[in-house]
């Protein structure tokens, strides 16, 4: 006997839900969560976004998550296009976490990822360096979201 059994596939969604539940049920005895975060950032701060995703890389931090960001922009005049491509990737993660700055707080792509990730039930956590900015996205203030500052500990106690 051999083959496949014929039976149904797990695609890649089904997979990675259960490979979750799997490790929520086991417990993961003191090892850290592993969380499927998406960050969502305007374009020009890309460089403060690398130095948290840095600060999540370093293996002597309990930071843990895979990144599902978009690294490289979509090469598109398509809006629909785009949104596809970002809500694919949104799909895999749980929780959103967004930069708060200036830029954000003028992008459309930003507001519309908070949206669309609230409308897929996940968490949204906002964060910032130095003072909280006065301007944000308008999806921070109409849903009451949290936001804190860029900091290992706060950042921890909101994802965890």
């Amino acid at each position: 006997m051999g083959g496949n059994g014929g039976g149904d596939r797990i695609g890649p969604d089904q997979l990675i839900r259960l490979a979750d539940r799997a490790r929520q049920e086991l417990g993961d005895a003191g090892q850290p969560t592993r969380r499927n975060v998406f960050v969502s950032f305007a374009h020009e701060d890309e460089n403060e976004v690398n130095l948290l995703r840095g600060q999540a890389a370093n293996e002597s931090s309990d930071l843990e998550f895979s990144d599902w960001s978009v690294k490289e922009p979509y090469d598109s005049e398509s809006g629909e296009y785009i949104r596809r491509q970002i809500r694919e990737r949104l799909r895999h993660c749980s929780v959103t976490l967004v930069y708060l700055s200036g830029d954000a707080a003028a992008s459309k792509w930003v507001d519309w990822e908070i949206r669309e990730s609230l409308q897929l039930g996940h968490k949204v956590v906002c964060v910032y360096q130095g003072q909280r900015p006065v301007r944000v996205p308008p999806a921070v203030t109409e849903f009451g979201l949290t936001c804190v500052a860029w900091r290992h500990d706060l950042l921890m106690g909101e994802l965890g």
